[in-house]
């Protein structure tokens, strides 16, 4: 499982994020997407622990916790969506 951590700030870093979710057991994996035009942050992330009773932990006890200023939003990450273009392309090629 992945947690999504949402409402961050931008000054984050993935060092301060594993930090935060060390004290509830052993981080995996943490990943900041960036923007890829601007290269800034987008204000959210993904982390992975060691097991899932201690991802489930540390989403109960973060979630809506106030951090760097922000007042977080911390749950179970939900698999990404596939975007295809091929509704839209549809879309367009119809004749009216």
């Amino acid at each position: 499982m992945s947690i999504y951590v949402g409402n961050l700030s931008y000054d984050v870093t993935e060092e301060d994020l594993t930090s935060v979710f060390a004290k509830y057991g052993s981080v995996k994996r943490v990943q900041l997407p960036v923007d890829r035009e601007t290269g800034r942050m987008r204000g959210f992330g993904f982390v992975e622990l060691g097991d899932e009773a201690n991802e489930t932990a540390a989403i109960d006890a973060l979630d809506g916790a106030e951090w760097m200023g922000r007042d977080l939003k911390v749950n179970k990450a939900k698999p990404r969506e596939n975007r295809s273009n091929n509704n839209r392309r549809d879309n367009f090629s119809r004749s009216y």
